[in-house]
């Protein structure tokens, strides 16, 4: 199992996210995606979701039309690891195109 960022660890891996913040009223990082339109949002959607399931870390999300909304947290650890950091990197890279 993975463990949960805390403390300066924590703030060391937060601070590298562009966009990414801390979920209100959870252990969990957040951040909202907008694209061109459907397409591009459910072909980002496609990407993330190809690389979540290679992790086997699956992201909680939603989409309406050209937005999508991403919460990242390791269930099994109780809030942010290093496997929500570096989804979150892969997400980014993925909405950049």
């Amino acid at each position: 199992m993975t463990e949960k960022l805390t403390g300066a660890a924590r703030v060391a891996a937060l601070v590298q996210l562009d966009g990414w913040s801390e979920a209100e009223g959870r252990d969990a990082i957040v951040k909202d995606f907008r694209f061109a339109d459907f397409n591009a949002a459910f072909a980002f959607m496609t990407r993330v979701a190809l690389k979540a399931e290679r992790m086997d870390h699956h992201p909680e999300w939603s989409n309406v039309y050209d937005r999508v909304a991403i919460v990242l947290s390791t269930h099994d650890a109780g809030g942010v690891t290093a496997r929500d950091v570096e989804l979150a990197r892969f997400i980014d890279r993925a909405a950049a195109g």
